[in-house]
């Protein structure tokens, strides 16, 4: 009987361990989205460049599949990312963006020192748009589709390899969908 009190604890580290080890294999960015093959709930933000129509998800049906940026001035992978969303726009392909988090003027006056990769560009300076798309943090891409369904999400910046392995194969057969 004591032998078996002793081997508890025992079993039960081991347990543990396992679960651990089997918990260290998975990607910590992996956050699925509840809209995974489904389209967007109905959002409406304000422009944050002056005298712009600003972003709804009316603007994401239709068309080529495109990109929705979730970004921020004050986020340091945004800066990271920007770049690279700033090519992928001279190249043709079409981002839309949304300033999360932070009042219009802010975003604004970093797109004009930055550059402005985005189609259109919207304003969620509460975050309440950003609750809808189940948006954990900044910067987070989704692929939309042409029929306006998401079709992924990146959790993170978007770095020239995520792009090369990730996006651009997937933006590539969803362009070729009928």
């Amino acid at each position: 009987m004591k032998r078996l009190l002793f081997l508890a604890p025992v079993a039960v580290f081991g347990v543990l361990l396992v679960v651990f080890f089997l918990g260290l294999g998975r990607d910590p960015r992996s956050l699925p989205s509840v809209f995974i093959g489904k389209t967007l709930p109905e959002f409406a933000a304000p422009a944050v460049r002056p005298g712009d129509v600003g972003l709804s998800r009316a603007d994401l049906n239709g068309g080529d599949p495109v990109l929705l940026n979730v970004f921020a001035s004050w986020c340091g992978p945004c800066r990271v990312e920007h770049p690279v969303f700033m090519r992928l726009r001279a190249e043709g392909v079409p981002i839309h963006g949304l300033d999360w988090k932070e009042d219009a003027e802010a975003g604004y006056r970093w797109l004009q020192e930055n550059g402005d990769p985005y189609i259109r560009v919207g304003s969620d300076p509460a975050g309440r748009v950003g609750i809808e798309l189940g948006v954990a943090g900044v910067p987070e891409t989704f692929v939309i589709d042409k029929q306006g369904r998401v079709r992924y999400r990146h959790v993170g910046a978007v770095t020239p390899d995520v792009w090369e392995r990730k996006l651009r194969p997937m933006m590539e057969d969803l362009r070729r969908e009928p």
